[in-house]
């Protein structure tokens, strides 16, 4: 548990929190003790010069300082401090603590400080006031319990500051734990969500709680569970196509072998020409999903070569010329008089255009037009080969170029093939760098629209050499 994200995060914000107070506390407590000691220090020297100012004005005022030793005292008292009064000539005057004579010479110690007693520029003596030495004579007052008051107001102040600290901190660890499980808690879906989805339920998602990182991160995984289902959906419906269609040829060459071995079909021209038959559309089918995982795993091996894209449009119009004037067709080309150069495979982009024209000529009804047209627009050709045919409806449009995708879904063999021609077409125009789209509307045909770059880069698997079919 303490090396759960959500620990890590408290303890390193409540790291951060304890020394940013720490550091405030430490700040401020310096701060105060010299603020208030800077404090005592000024109004001490107000203190000492106001006593200098009081025994002038007692000197002038009684022409001497006679009977000048009660108030020494009182001040003594006053002020929690020895004081004693020297003359001009170094005899003690007075001590508030009676530690020495009057007229006795005065000894002091350095720490002592010493105020002259002046008006103008007469000097009456001085006053000594000496922080050491016995308690006064007299007792108390309330002039002691002020100095303690003013003395404790610094520890008084760091400890109101640690308390207040030590709050802080509690409200801080406190706010921290809650906001760390509201950050995490989308995490913590993300995960139960992910380890579901490793179990194989593809339906799992994720509530998109927020617009932060965390919700881009939920968008962005719900995008890859939707996926992972279609591909999933779409990895069941290939095994069960692959599988229906390599059991209707195979269940014909079976019949018809088991008909001729029970002698109820005779062993003649007509009947292995049906097996035949059969065979080659078995092999038709093998080797388009050869050719399909050679494109889609990017080791199709493309011949480019400068080629008149143009000519292969036309060569590919007339080869299915034969199959659409069977089907009451025609077929009508809109090319360029003069030649479309293109660096491309012209084996591969004729296979494009004679799978398209393929599918045309299966879903164009008698009387119906294909046209196969090509434009240059300066840095690529655009080829079209459009029909008037019953067209794709919409919620089949997006589809039309996954494996064995047909829009019948009976998959009669007359309404058209395996379904990979489209797929295949759709992996060699993105082999050329090219892109291929399909607009449709019901009851008007289709038109297939694919680009080719004029001067296409050489793609890495352009080199490959084919894989053996061990490897397929």
């Amino acid at each position: 548990m303490i090396h759960s994200v959500r620990w890590r995060l408290f303890l390193s914000f409540l790291l951060v929190i304890v020394v940013a107070v720490g550091a405030v506390a430490v700040f401020v407590s310096r701060t105060t003790s010299s603020e208030v000691q800077r404090y005592e220090t000024k109004t001490y020297d107000v203190r000492i010069h106001r006593v200098g100012t009081l025994l002038a004005a007692y000197y002038l005022e009684r022409r001497g300082w006679a009977g000048v030793e009660p108030v020494v005292e009182q001040i003594g008292q006053l002020y929690n401090q020895r004081l004693v009064v020297i003359d001009p000539q170094g005899l003690v005057v007075a001590d508030s603590h009676g530690m020495m004579d009057v007229g006795e010479p005065a000894e002091f110690e350095p720490p002592d400080r010493i105020i002259p007693i002046m008006a103008g520029q007469i000097s009456f003596g001085a006053a000594v006031i000496s922080p050491g030495g016995p308690a006064p004579p007299q007792g108390g007052g309330a002039a002691p319990a002020e100095e303690a008051s003013v003395s404790d107001l610094s520890s008084s102040i760091n400890r109101y500051l640690l308390w207040g600290g030590l709050l802080a901190v509690a409200v801080a660890a406190l706010v921290t734990l809650f906001m760390s499980r509201r950050i995490l808690l989308p995490a913590e879906s993300l995960a139960q969500a992910a380890r579901a989805l490793s179990r194989g339920d593809f339906s799992q998602r994720v509530q998109v709680r927020s617009k932060d990182e965390f919700g881009e991160l939920a968008i962005a995984f719900n995008a890859m569970a939707a996926d992972l289902e279609r591909t999933e959906q779409l990895r069941r419906n290939l095994v069960a196509d692959v599988a229906h269609e390599l059991r209707t040829p195979l269940s014909n060459i079976q019949g018809h072998l088991e008909a001729i071995r029970d002698g109820l079909l005779p062993a003649e021209p007509a009947t292995f020409d049906s097996i035949h038959e059969e065979v080659l559309l078995l092999a038709r089918l093998v080797e388009d999903l050869q050719e399909l995982t050679l494109a889609e795993a990017g080791q199709l091996t493309l011949l480019r070569q400068p080629a008149d894209v143009a000519d292969i449009a036309r060569r590919a119009a007339s080869a299915a010329q034969p199959p659409a004037e069977a089907r009451g067709l025609t077929i009508e080309t809109d090319l360029p008089g003069q030649p479309t150069t293109a660096e491309v495979d012209p084996e591969r982009i004729g296979q494009v255009l004679r799978n398209l024209l393929s599918n045309a000529i299966i879903h164009t009804s008698e009387g119906g037009r294909i046209t196969v047209e090509l434009k240059d627009e300066g840095h690529e050709l655009r080829v079209t080969v459009a029909d008037t045919g019953a067209g794709i409806p919409p919620d089949d449009l997006p589809y039309v170029f996954e494996r064995f995708y047909r829009v019948d879904r009976s998959r009669v063999r007359a309404t058209g093939g395996a379904g990979l021609g489209l797929t295949i077409a759709k992996r060699l125009v993105e082999a050329h760098g090219g892109t291929i789209g399909v607009e449709s509307e019901l009851g008007k045909g289709s038109r297939f629209t694919f680009t080719l770059p004029k001067k296409a880069p050489p793609l890495p698997h352009d080199l490959a050499a084919p894989p053996n079919d061990e490897d397929i």
